[in-house]
């Protein structure tokens, strides 16, 4: 066997049959003789241009609930599919009247804006551009478009990050452009904001630019919680590979970039001294308090045995604790390093199964930790077809609940089947990542002769401490003896 030149981009028509046998509807397979690099649109322009595409096709989507359905009918915008937090919470945050986010109290029960800070500012400059003469419906719906608009800006960013970390593997980025379930759920919320600046750390970690990363993770943290997981696995890489200069410019970037976001709102002044704002910790406590929600497990437990679950924090709490040390153990045991896409994965992937909601939404932050650990055709598409499965039961369920005696939609039985199926996709994928752990040999990323492209400094770098013992061979690589022997990013005959 041939190995792969370090400098050849690998094509994904010649490497995964589901690639090639999608590539018809274009044509085919690209050849031995084409000339690539010839044209303006580069793969990374086309995955851009692509994505933008699939995100304006995702707001075509939302049509019959601009129309009416946000605004007339019980269910409407249930049976359409086509709900979004966004023009509700225009006026029900405030942001009608002209309120400042942490600063200004809302009316009702929810006191004050419950997103993070970064996140709360891209809502506020929404409603800057937003024309406040008119009707509120009118100006519900352009404060949608505006926030569109900016989310566009978010998505192409997400695509360009992705198709430019693993440099050899610029194609894997069409995963991204082309997933329909971050499609269908891109103006939802404003998830994308944290998904975007999460990519662009990656980016910046697999240039070797350790400071820029904990920046751009710090500011993804200020817009949502998760993205401060991946310091986890960065941690546990660099312990093993002893790369502690790295991980602490990483790590004091990310804490500088989130208190320089958060301290201006965070911090209050009387004459008592100073104070938390009690604004600014609404996120963390509404977090807190918030009772189990759609798509959860706990959800699913609770609907099939009556119990309440009170303690699902505590129980939640302690599975993440429990998932994080397994992934700490699988990284000092694994055969070879893992790649850090593969870990952010995980992570990300057990923060969301444990968690007290499971929101549709959430499968933007998992979309390219995906492609990035699992760039293999057939298994994220597996995985989205259950994402979308969810997210069309979970809109028929809000329909049949919504209906009064009706019951026109989904009952719970079908909910609660519409869960378990996203669960187990969200699952099949990480069981595939552990494998792939495990089983370098069948890691595609290095069987093309990679080691870890999205790894910076950790990409060929020597382990210096490891529980296991480094650079054996699987227990099962004997069932793979056809299969190119990988290590550290060489591939043997």
């Amino acid at each position: 066997m041939t190995s792969v030149r370090r400098d050849e981009s690998v094509r994904p028509t010649r490497r995964d049959e589901v690639a090639a046998a999608g590539s018809e509807l274009i044509g085919g397979p690209i050849g031995r003789r084409a000339l690539l690099g010839t044209s303006r649109l580069t793969p990374v322009r086309v995955i851009a241009l692509v994505a933008l595409g699939m995100f304006a096709l995702g707001m075509v989507q939302k049509l019959p609930c601009y129309n009416g359905g946000w605004f007339f009918g019980a269910t409407s915008q249930y049976i359409h599919a086509c709900y979004s937090d966004i023009p509700h919470l225009y006026a029900g945050r405030g942001f009608a009247d002209g309120l400042i986010p942490y600063f200004d109290r809302l009316p009702g029960d929810m006191e004050y804006l419950e997103y993070p800070v970064l996140t709360g500012l891209f809502m506020e400059v929404a409603s800057w551009m937003t024309p406040h003469g008119g009707g509120i419906q009118q100006r519900e719906q352009i404060y949608w478009l505006v926030n569109a608009g900016m989310l566009m800006i978010c998505v192409a960013v997400l695509a360009v990050c992705v198709a430019r970390t693993h440099r050899r593997r610029p194609w894997d980025g069409l995963l991204v452009a082309l997933a329909p379930a971050a499609a269908l759920t891109a103006t939802i919320n404003w998830d994308l904001l944290a998904v975007a600046l999460t990519a662009a750390g990656m980016l910046m970690w697999s240039r070797s630019r350790p400071l820029a990363a904990g920046v751009l993770i710090g500011l993804a943290t200020a817009a949502k919680l998760y993205p401060v997981l991946l310091l986890g696995p960065l941690l546990v890489l660099c312990w093993r590979a002893g790369a502690w200069r790295a991980y602490g410019r990483a790590l004091a970037g990310a804490v500088i970039s989130w208190l320089v976001v958060n301290l201006p709102v965070m911090i209050t002044h009387d004459g008592a001294g100073f104070h938390i704002r009690e604004g600014w910790a609404k996120f963390y406590t509404f977090s807190q308090e918030r009772p189990i929600d759609f798509g959860s497990i706990w959800l699913l437990i609770s609907q099939r045995t009556g119990n309440p679950l009170e303690n699902a924090n505590t129980y939640a709490t302690l599975l993440m604790i429990l998932g994080c040390g397994a992934i700490g153990l699988l990284t000092l045991y694994a055969p070879r390093r893992p790649r850090f896409a593969q870990l952010a994965f995980l992570v990300v992937a057990l923060f969301i199964l444990t968690n007290k909601v499971y929101s549709p939404q959430y499968v933007l932050w998992l979309t390219p930790l995906a492609v990035l650990a699992r760039p293999r055709w057939r298994d994220f598409l597996i995985w989205q077809t259950c994402e979308v499965m969810y997210f069309l039961g979970i809109w028929m369920y809000l329909a049949y609940t919504g209906n009064g005696d009706k019951h026109q939609g989904l009952p719970p039985e079908g909910y609660q089947l519409a869960i378990v199926l996203h669960l187990l996709g969200t699952l099949y994928l990480c069981a595939v990542v552990v494998r792939d752990i495990l089983l370098p040999e069948r890691d595609v990323v290095r069987r093309d002769g990679d080691d870890d492209p999205s790894g910076g400094v950790l990409d060929r770098s020597a382990d210096v401490f490891v529980l296991g013992r480094a650079h054996h061979r699987p227990r099962h690589a004997v069932q793979f003896e056809g299969a190119p022997q990988v290590r550290w990013g060489a591939v043997r005959e």
